[in-house]
């Protein structure tokens, strides 16, 4: 018997989304399986399928409703499977709720992409600030005695800064939404 060629693994884009989606995907079972650890394990059984089915996935297209789709059917299958709870949930509400999921990592993702546009523009002493009170362990004591500053003064900065951002933000995606 000729032996079956060994299934060709994941692009490295496909990957990254599998890796970008990972916490819309728990979200969203958490909300349908309802336990941290359940939604854990569907989530793993999620991965496992969206490897499997790889090849399938065409990326001209949006990965997020795809996966959703398939987290939904896992998270279906396993409550199905749990005798001890009732499935609460019929196809329709699960449609809705996945749809939901979807409009939310979308909104979710052009966010990023305008927080991350909107911090390539600060100049590199802000982008600094911002970077060092967010990376772990920053804190603003520790930021204002490197500047030779009071907390508050850098607490301030930091405001100042982050409203900017907002600005930048809502700025960039009305102007998207208007074109």
């Amino acid at each position: 018997m000729p032996e079956t060629p060994a299934p060709t693994p994941p692009s490295a884009e496909f990957l990254t989304r599998v890796t970008g989606a990972q916490r819309s995907l728990y979200a969203f079972l958490l909300t349908l399986v309802r336990q941290s650890a359940d939604a854990e394990d569907v989530l793993q059984e999620t991965n496992v399928v969206l490897w499997q089915k790889a090849a399938e996935f065409d990326s001209s297209r949006e990965f997020m409703p795809w996966a959703l789709r398939i987290a939904q059917l896992q998270a279906m299958a396993h409550l199905k499977k749990q005798k001890r709870v009732p499935v609460t949930f019929d196809e329709p509400l699960l449609a809705v709720l996945a749809e939901e999921a979807m409009a939310e990592a979308r909104e979710l993702a052009a966010r990023r992409e305008a927080l991350a546009s909107c911090l390539r523009k600060l100049p590199n002493r802000h982008r600094e600030l911002i970077g060092n009170r967010y990376e772990p362990g920053g804190s603003v004591n520790e930021m204002a005695s490197q500047l030779g500053k009071t907390p508050k003064a850098v607490s301030e900065m930091l405001r100042r800064i982050r409203r900017a951002l907002l600005e930048c933000i809502e700025r960039k995606l009305a102007q998207e939404a208007r074109t």
